[in-house]
């Protein structure tokens, strides 16, 4: 039963209670997918996208990076926001251009890893039998195997010349895709065995059919999760390469400017501005990255998930509660109206 107040609204304790009724949809479908905006969030959204903006756009906007002045070491000023090398070359002009090299390495080898743990993590597991066993084992493989250790192996003997973006990319990629493959077939087994996939495949549906359209949507949030994670150690991977003086040579990087940074005793010779600016580039980069990471953990961990419900109903009780206060005191002005002119009438007469 609802209880009803002088106005003729439901209460504040009945709008709660029709919250929490279980099995009440708070969410479309769809939008259970996205992650609750919260200031967190925000501000990994707002990192992130000014980051990417700031590599996509801003090549456009400054000077030749590679331009050689007599103006070797100069602090920022105002010809040189971010002050200039030891050759003279604008630093702001090269942490654009880095910028844009460090985010297609990142982006290039997170959608590559990507695809690489969810073939091996996915369909090994919709297979099954040998094909799963060996899928497995050669991810196990990859994973004992130390990642950076790998990565420097590898690099070191591709001559300096053949050390291209798709070659660091390559070597990025296949030496990160393993921890992947191993969170989304631990997925995939739970969803194998629901109805509608076994319905699907008594139905006579093809398995990439099957895969694509059954099993694959409910596993967009951790696919989404496991590929920032990959841009993530993509980008510190490739700059720890560069750092070391393994890095693509025919790409300009945040790596390869801590490297040259370093070559040039910037630290001993104060030149903060040529190497603070690449690292906190990188540091802000990543921590964006993780913040939006954290959001997606809402949608795959089920603790976080109950919370995040908690969260929502909160919020729904609160902007019902308000919606009735102000329908209270909208009642309330009509009624002090009401007596007003009732008390003007009878003092005319």
């Amino acid at each position: 039963m609802t209880n009803l107040n002088p106005t003729g609204e439901p209460t504040v304790a009945d709008a709660a209670g029709m919250l929490v009724q279980p099995g009440r949809r708070q969410r479309a479908g769809w939008r259970m997918l996205l992650p609750s905006m919260t200031p967190w969030l925000a501000i990994g959204l707002a990192l992130v996208a000014g980051i990417t903006l700031f590599g996509v756009l801003g090549p456009h906007f400054v000077s030749d990076p590679t331009l050689i002045r007599d103006q070797g070491l100069t602090p920022p000023s105002a010809q040189f926001p971010l002050g200039t090398t030891q050759t003279g070359q604008d630093v702001l002009a090269n942490l654009a251009y880095a910028t844009r090299g460090s985010l297609e390495i990142g982006i290039l080898v997170g959608i590559l890893a990507t695809v690489l743990s969810a073939f091996f993590g996915i369909y090994g597991v919709y297979r099954g039998g040998l094909v799963d066993e060996a899928f497995s084992l050669l991810s196990n493989v990859f994973l004992v195997i130390p990642g950076l250790p790998l990565v420097i192996v590898i690099s070191g003997f591709v001559p300096p010349e053949h050390r291209g973006l798709w070659t660091i990319v390559a070597v990025l990629a296949i030496t990160s895709w393993a921890a992947s493959a191993r969170v989304l077939r631990a997925q995939t087994l739970s969803v194998r065995n629901r109805d509608y996939v076994a319905a699907s495949k008594i139905g006579g549906e093809k398995p990439w059919r099957v895969i694509v359209v059954e099993i694959l949507p409910n596993l967009l949030p951790v696919i989404a999760s496991q590929f920032v994670f990959a841009v993530i150690a993509a980008i510190l991977g490739e700059a720890g390469l560069s750092f070391i003086g393994l890095g693509a040579s025919s790409s300009t990087t945040l790596g390869t400017m801590l490297f040259y940074a370093q070559n040039g005793f910037a630290l001993s010779l104060g030149a903060w501005w040529w190497f603070v600016p690449p690292g906190l580039m990188i540091a802000l980069f990543g921590m964006g990255l993780s913040l939006v990471n954290f959001s997606i953990d809402e949608i795959i961990n089920p603790k976080l998930k109950d919370l995040r419900l908690y969260r929502e109903r909160a919020r729904e009780v609160a902007r019902r509660e308000h919606e009735l206060v102000r329908v209270d005191r909208a009642a309330a002005g009509t009624d002090a109206d009401a007596a007003r002119s009732t008390v003007s009438k009878v003092s005319s007469r």
